[in-house]
């Protein structure tokens, strides 16, 4: 795929990367990732055509993975110690079964922290109710 068709995916996906894998007889293994920075810091900018630019030749092959077993700090932690913003779940066999991003992640937290922030109000409501 060159990158031009690349960018379309990214663009009609209303996403920032693309898990590039390899279809096998195991499944759709996770073998490079591709990102919009990707593309403007080594093709845009160099003035390259991107029309002669393969998604292979550009392409992250180095990626970090994550099992869908594993919890958020362990993402999280991840994410932090080696600079991502973006990690493809692998399930038990190797393949691919998603992808889970820092703002995923961060959505998750809020969820949880408005819940806490509701359990406390609640706390304050019926203490106030029990003692006018």
């Amino acid at each position: 795929m060159s990158v031009v068709e690349a960018a379309r995916l990214m663009r009609e996906q209303h996403v920032g990367s693309l898990v590039v894998v390899d279809d096998g007889a195991d499944g759709r293994r996770p073998v490079g990732m591709l990102t919009d920075r990707d593309i403007v810091t080594a093709v845009v900018a160099k003035e390259i055509d991107p029309a002669t630019v393969c998604v292979e030749d550009l392409m992250s092959t180095d990626i970090v993975t994550a099992q869908e077993t594993d919890s958020m700090t362990d993402m999280l932690g991840a994410m932090r110690s080696k600079g991502l913003r973006r990690l493809p779940v692998i399930g038990a066999g190797g393949s691919l079964v998603g992808l889970v991003t820092m703002d995923d992640l961060l959505e998750i937290q809020a969820q949880q922290l408005k819940g806490l922030v509701q359990a406390i109000e609640s706390e304050q409501r019926r203490e106030r109710a029990r003692r006018p």
